[in-house]
């Protein structure tokens, strides 16, 4: 795959949400590098100084199977050994990646996979303004609604008062004798 050939919103497609963060498994960071799994581990185990907590971490086995069932598109995890979790590389530890490999392509691909990321930041940070202008304008309708509903209620009163007219208390017209009285 040439790096040109890799778009941003196929990085973005990759990127998963785990713990909190937004992570490339290793077998698609090693790809969009040009370089084996293996290869990518092992640099990774060679220079772990380099990758604390906040830039990789070794998936659990239950993160492993729902990210295999939900969010892996592209089958890059179905023919892993299962003996050997993957590991999540956040924003930063994919940058140190590209660092420890050295390669023209990793480096090359690691400025994709910043674009990615940040792009994806802008889109949540847009989504909070998105969400709380929708909670404003719920709470307005919330409030029309229920001086809506006080009037439809009014209305549906008077028209009840109405079907039923009180019993008239006037004389009958005529002649009544005082039998009737």
């Amino acid at each position: 795959m040439s790096p040109t050939a890799v778009s941003n919103q196929s990085i973005e497609r990759a990127i998963l949400v785990l713990r909190s963060q937004k992570v490339l498994l290793d077998a698609e960071l090693a790809a969009l590098y040009g370089v084996t799994t293996k290869r990518l581990n092992e640099q990774v185990k060679r220079n772990l100084e380099r990758f604390p907590e906040d830039f990789m971490f070794r998936l659990t086995t239950a993160e492993f199977k729902s990210v295999n069932r939900s969010q892996i598109a592209t089958g890059s995890q179905r023919h892993r050994d299962p003996r050997f979790l993957p590991y999540a590389f956040t924003e930063h530890g994919a940058i140190m990646a590209a660092n420890v490999l050295a390669s023209p392509r990793a480096i090359e691909m690691s400025v994709h996979v910043v674009r990615a990321f940040v792009r994806l930041r802008e889109m949540i940070s847009g989504n909070k303004e998105l969400a709380k202008r929708l909670d404003e304008l719920e709470a307005q309708i919330g409030r029309k609604l229920s001086t809506h509903d006080q009037a439809i209620a009014g209305i549906l009163d008077a028209i009840r008062r109405l079907m039923s007219p009180p019993e008239s208390k006037r004389r009958p017209i005529g002649f009544i004798t005082p039998e009737e009285k």
